[in-house]
């Protein structure tokens, strides 16, 4: 097949679950198009099969804000056409919904353009949510061709808000188990933690969501019991907020901003806990990768996460603001070795049902389902 994609190609779940995407589509075999402001960052080398097609925004003093979602409607036009394109694939409902709407509504009712729209969670519980855009995700979601989303959280939470009746589709976020496996690490190759300390990791955008300040609460209080430190990933709007925590509360030499990392799994490889507290979570793909990795979990007990992390299994599921509790189960995960090797070999186990060669093939099936139907 050839197929397009079009993503947010920043940092964040959607553009990485729609890169690797790209990426596993492109080993199999198909054609995929990126059409995108910019490459996604996770298209870091050449991989064969997978090509990029810039959106160019007119730049015009009467445009106080460029038109980014008009002129990707005309480039999904156009690319669909000239590379003769079997569908398209959108992630994210707004814009890129919209202007995939739009752009088959441009090549009219002989063309054999369909979308399909994959709901990642924001783009239903923030920005389609807000009253600006509430009509507009409603209508995207109602016309397109196909509708997936990746948790059934997320599925009944987008039925119950904007009342649709349109079938969607579950398929669940993915993992290449084969990248993202225990290996014998050396932690002092990383260079930030000792072989006797443990390491707790976080990985995200640093919005407050992700509510990074509690996750920095819970490792002062794992510090007075553990020998550890906290290595943070990612950049986003809370970063400068959770610097400056790190700093009141004495913890500079044991927390590690490292910003953004394309490649977190030798990080991931070397962790002992992975926290991630969010306020909500539609799916939780750094915590699949975390999982994957042999690395048990500290989650919330609220969102997709849950369909994700099996409390008791790989991790221990809270209250987002239950700082107490967080804190006394990493003390235990990281304490006990045999509780750490139970619910590490419980993490791998359940990152492999979502390994990408169980995942992928439903993307397949879904597309040809949508191909086949009127």
């Amino acid at each position: 097949m050839k197929i397009g994609i079009t993503c947010y190609p920043t940092y964040g779940g959607s553009g990485v679950i729609a890169s690797e995407l790209g990426i596993e589509l492109a080993e199999r075999g198909h054609q995929v198009h990126f059409i995108s402001y910019e490459m996604p960052f996770k298209i870091n080398k050449y991989y064969e099969n997978i090509y990029f097609h810039e959106v160019e925004v007119l730049e015009y003093p009467l445009f106080k804000y460029p038109p980014y979602s008009l002129s990707l409607s005309v480039k999904m036009a156009e690319i669909f056409e000239h590379e003769g394109l079997d569908i398209m694939h959108v992630h994210y409902a707004i814009p890129h919904a919209a202007s995939a709407y739009l752009t088959q509504n441009i090549l009219g009712k002989n063309s054999s353009f369909k979308f399909i729209t994959t709901l990642h969670g924001t783009d239903i519980t923030i920005v389609g949510n807000h009253s600006s855009f509430f009509k507009l995700t409603k209508f995207c979601i109602e016309n397109s061709n196909g509708i997936t989303s990746v948790s059934d959280y997320l599925k009944k939470l987008t039925i119950e808000t904007f009342d649709i009746s349109k079938e969607i589709e579950v398929i669940y976020n993915f993992v290449d188990t084969s990248k993202y496996k225990r290996n014998n690490c050396d932690k002092n190759k990383i260079g930030l933690v000792k072989k006797n300390e443990s390491a707790i990791i976080h990985v995200s955008n640093f919005r407050p969501v992700k509510k990074i300040k509690n996750i920095i609460e819970v490792f002062y209080k794992v510090r007075k019991e553990i020998d550890c430190k906290l290595i943070l990933v990612g950049e986003g709007p809370e970063a400068a907020f959770a610097k400056e925590t790190v700093k009141q509360l004495g913890l500079s030499s044991k927390v590690f901003f490292l910003g953004r990392k394309d490649n977190v799994a030798p990080l991931l490889n070397c962790a002992d806990l992975y926290l991630l507290p969010s306020k909500s979570e539609s799916f939780g793909v750094s915590a699949l990768e975390a999982l994957s990795c042999g690395v048990p979990v500290i989650g919330t007990n609220v969102g997709g996460l849950k369909e994700v992390v099996a409390d008791g299994v790989c991790g221990y599921l809270f209250d987002p603001d239950d700082i107490d509790s967080m804190a006394k189960a990493s003390i235990d995960i990281l304490s006990n070795k045999s509780l750490f090797e139970k619910l590490s070999a419980g993490a791998r186990e359940t990152a492999l049902k979502f390994d990408s060669n169980v995942i992928i093939p439903k993307y397949i099936d879904y597309y040809k389902k949508i191909m086949r139907d009127n």
